[in-house]
């Protein structure tokens, strides 16, 4: 099952790059990519339905790791596809007030679901049995109300959230750009700092993925919802560097008999002697 799911969202991918690739507006690539969703969720589903499950393990994976990257692109789509129809016409603050009214629910959402956006997004595992094994929903755990229409076969009480979860951070991003283009029309003549290319990382691997590990940690990406996977691809992508099996090196920083922290004291030490070389200066 798992290595269907990965061949049919490498499709997925590849179809909504060619939507890209043909319009950059908004509400005619949702509504192809949406077309292109109801279809690959549909074969993913008939897949599904007809695998027989090793184990609970296997199940649970499904639910939280693999369903929810197809299902979270179908949510992207379809709240750009409401947000841009809804749009208000008028003038620019008009319509800024209207993406920073469209911010302010994800912020909501998240506030409503702060427990789970923290269970989530710090790799916890106790309630998994609960959460993504179809069948045993808890209306104490703050259920969507879309569980209560979907159906049972092919859903748990918490896959829509982590579907919705990831969703939630490409829709932010996405009204950060458009209120971001608006600024910067509304000031033409604002000074841009022309910036290198590429910022290559010319340190060592490990040295990255331990400081990738303690920014996680800490939740500072997408208020702590992203993925340390997402995280790892993203400083490859930006520094130009292949971390290869991150999660080996991470166990070979764990294992460290000294200073398990080594590149992180290092910045802390050379941090506070810039300091002092600024403040004797």
């Amino acid at each position: 099952m798992k290595l269907f799911s990965e061949s049919l969202l490498s499709e997925l991918e590849h179809q909504l790059k060619s939507i890209h690739s043909e319009t950059e507006e908004p509400i005619l690539y949702a509504e192809q990519a949406i077309k292109r969703l109801i279809t690959i969720l549909e074969k993913l589903k008939t897949a599904f339905l007809n695998h027989q499950f090793k184990n609970k393990s296997e199940e649970i994976d499904f639910f939280r790791n693999i369903k929810p990257q197809f299902a979270a692109k179908l949510i992207y789509y379809n709240d750009i596809y409401n947000i841009e129809t809804n749009k208000p016409f008028g003038s620019k603050k008009a319509i800024r007030k209207y993406y920073n009214a469209e911010v302010i629910k994800l912020e909501t959402y998240f506030t409503e679901n702060a427990e789970f956006y923290k269970y989530y997004r710090t790799g916890n595992r106790n309630l998994d049995n609960k959460y993504f094994i179809r069948g045993k929903h808890d209306v104490r755990h703050t259920l969507d109300s879309f569980y209560f229409q979907a159906d049972h076969r092919f859903s748990t009480s918490h896959d829509y959230k982590v579907a919705r979860i990831l969703a939630n951070d490409r829709i932010k991003i996405y009204l950060e750009t458009e209120i971001s283009k608006l600024e910067n029309k509304e000031n033409p003549n604002t000074v841009t700092i022309p910036l290198r290319k590429t910022q290559k990382w010319t340190g060592s691997k490990v040295a990255l993925v331990e400081l990738i590990y303690a920014l996680h940690t800490e939740g500072v990406f997408n208020n702590g919802a992203s993925e340390l996977k997402e995280v790892t691809t993203f400083f490859e992508a930006a520094f130009g560097v292949d971390l290869g099996q991150f999660n080996r090196t991470f166990l070979e920083i764990r294992t460290r008999k000294s200073e398990r922290t080594k590149f992180l004291n290092v910045l802390k030490e050379k941090l506070i002697l810039r300091m002092d070389d600024a403040d004797e200066n």
